[in-house]
C-alpha cells in the first residue's frame, strides 16, 4: 500500500494511474503525485526502479524509445498533455529537460545553444536573442563566465559549466516546469555545489522534478521526496518527513542503507 501524504494544494503538475512499459515489460505502476508549483520534487529510491521512466513519461520522452508506451494522465494545469491534438514538441518547451550528462549541441556556439528553442520555432529577431540569451545564462548563474565568449563552442566549457549551459537552454524558452534527470551524477563536489545552489534559486520562477540517486541532495534541496521501488511510488512527502519519520518500512530500510 502506497503511503502518499495528502496534499491540499493546486497542482501545477499531476498524475493519475501513470503506468509506462518497455514492450511487454511495465516499468511504472498506477502513480499518482501532486507537484506543488514553484517547489523542487527529487525522486530517490535504487537502480531501475522506475523513476527516470516516470520522469520521462512527464514531457513525453518515454515515447521517443522504440516498443515503449504508457497509459493514465498527466496533467499540466489541470490538462492532460497526452491528450489527442497535443504537440509533443510544445509540451516539452512548457516541461524542459536537463539530462545526467551535459548535452550541449556540439556544432553550436554558447550563444546558439541557449536560443536554439527559440529558434527553432522560428524566432529571427537578434534583439529578443540576444536578451533572452543573457537573461538564461543569468538564472542559469553562468553569465558572467561566458558572456565574452559566446561565440565560442558550448562544448569548449567545462563539465559543469555545460550543464548550467543546457539549464540555460533550457530556461529560455519560459518553461513553468523543468525535469532533471541525475543532473549532477557526472559532475565534480564543486560543480555538484553550484547546480544546487542553481537550482534552489530556480523554484522562484520554476517547478523542478530531479530524479537523483543522492539521498543528502534530496534532503539538502528538495521541498517533497517520492520514493519509487520496483515501479511503485512507495511514499510522497515532505523531504524533511520523509527522511526522517518515513511511514512505509521499505523507505526506511533504504534510507538507513539497508537495501539499495
Amino acid at each position: 500500500m502506497s503511503s502518499i501524504s495528502s496534499q491540499k494544494f493546486e497542482a501545477i503538475l499531476s498524475t493519475h494511474q501513470l503506468n509506462a512499459y518497455f514492450g511487454d515489460f511495465q516499468a511504472v505502476k498506477d502513480v499518482n503525485i501532486k507537484i506543488e508549483p514553484n517547489t523542487i520534487t527529487a525522486l530517490i529510491g535504487p537502480s531501475g526502479c522506475g523513476k527516470s521512466t516516470f520522469l520521462r513519461c512527464l514531457n513525453r520522452m518515454h515515447e521517443e524509445v522504440p516498443g515503449a508506451h504508457m497509459s493514465g494522465e498527466v496533467l499540466l494545469r489541470g490538462k492532460d498533455i497526452y491528450s489527442r491534438g497535443q504537440d509533443p514538441v510544445r509540451i516539452r518547451r512548457k516541461i524542459g529537460m536537463v539530462f545526467q550528462k551535459p548535452n550541449p549541441f556540439p556544432s553550436l556556439s554558447i550563444f546558439e545553444n541557449v536560443v536554439i528553442g527559440l529558434t527553432l520555432a522560428g524566432i529571427k529577431d537578434p534583439d529578443l536573442l540576444s536578451q533572452t540569451a543573457e537573461e538564461a545564462l543569468k538564472h542559469a548563474a553562468l553569465w558572467n563566465e561566458v558572456k565574452d565568449k559566446l561565440k565560442q563552442p558550448g562544448t569548449s566549457l567545462s563539465g559543469g559549466q555545460q550543464q548550467r549551459l543546457c539549464i540555460a537552454r533550457a530556461l529560455a524558452v519560459h518553461p513553468p516546469v523543468i525535469l532533471m534527470d541525475e543532473p549532477t551524477s557526472a559532475l565534480d563536489p564543486v560543480s555538484t555545489a553550484k547546480i544546487e545552489e542553481l537550482v534552489l534559486e530556480l523554484k522562484k520562477e520554476v517547478t523542478v522534478v530531479m530524479v537523483t540517486h543522492n539521498m543528502q541532495q534530496a534532503a539538502r534541496v528538495s521541498d517533497r521526496t517520492g520514493f519509487f521501488l520496483s515501479g511503485e511510488l512507495i511514499e510522497y512527502d515532505h523531504s524533511s518527513t520523509l527522511f526522517t519519520v518515513p511511514q512505509d518500512k521499505r523507505t526506511e530500510q533504504y534510507i538507513t542503507g539497508r537495501f539499495g
